[in-house]
């Protein structure tokens, strides 16, 4: 079975599952363990929809019964260096942002979402038509950033945990007329925070 297929299916098991969870939620009343006081998290994560690491802000800004829904912002500065056709170094700025679901009661939960990463990056190219034969291109790199894995988040705050399974669908605008697809199929992210 192909990576595709094998990815698709884990996919809609996970939404048979969530489809069982929300209909089974219908039938039982909400308890003081589905409602989430700490409404607020702040989180490092490694890998996931920063890149290699991003600080992030989070907000539940809906909830009922076991659902709750997530918005989240983050940034990071990741470090480049160009080797050719110069030697230079230069830092991009990253900001993802990301919206999720988790269901489920208490505090361990199954999260699915998705998220978009926008990053200021440049290029240095050969032209005879400028200054020392090196122009300077800047561009913007995006990429869409599906999410499936495990959250632990108290109702009333605390520690918080993630890891999930992240693939990145990058899109490189190198210039107006022209963007490039990139698939990561093997990404993941853990993350380290704390809910208030």
């Amino acid at each position: 079975m192909s990576l595709s297929k094998k990815c698709m299916l884990f996919a809609f098991m996970g939404f048979l599952m969530i489809s069982q969870n929300k209909l089974s939620a219908q039938s039982e009343p909400e308890t003081e363990a589905d409602i989430f006081t700490a409404k607020n998290s702040v989180h490092a994560e490694l890998l996931g929809n920063s890149g290699l690491y991003g600080l992030h802000y989070g907000r539940i800004f809906h909830q009922k019964d076991k659902l709750k829904l997530v918005a989240s912002l983050g940034f990071s500065l990741q470090f480049q260096r160009e080797i050719q056709p110069i030697h230079s170094s230069y830092v991009i700025p990253i900001f993802p942002v990301e919206v999720t679901a988790f269901w489920g009661r208490s505090r361990h939960h199954l999260e699915v979402g998705s998220g978009y990463t926008a990053a200021l990056n440049r290029r240095f190219i050969f032209d005879e038509n400028y200054p020392n034969n090196i122009r300077e291109q800047v561009y913007l790199n995006q990429a869409l950033v599906p999410r499936i894995g495990y959250r632990y988040q108290k109702p009333e705050g605390g520690f918080l945990f993630r890891v999930g399974y992240t693939p990145i669908i990058g899109i490189s605008s190198s210039n107006s007329s022209e963007n490039i697809f990139n698939i990561f199929p093997y990404w993941f992210g853990i993350s380290l925070g704390y809910s208030f």
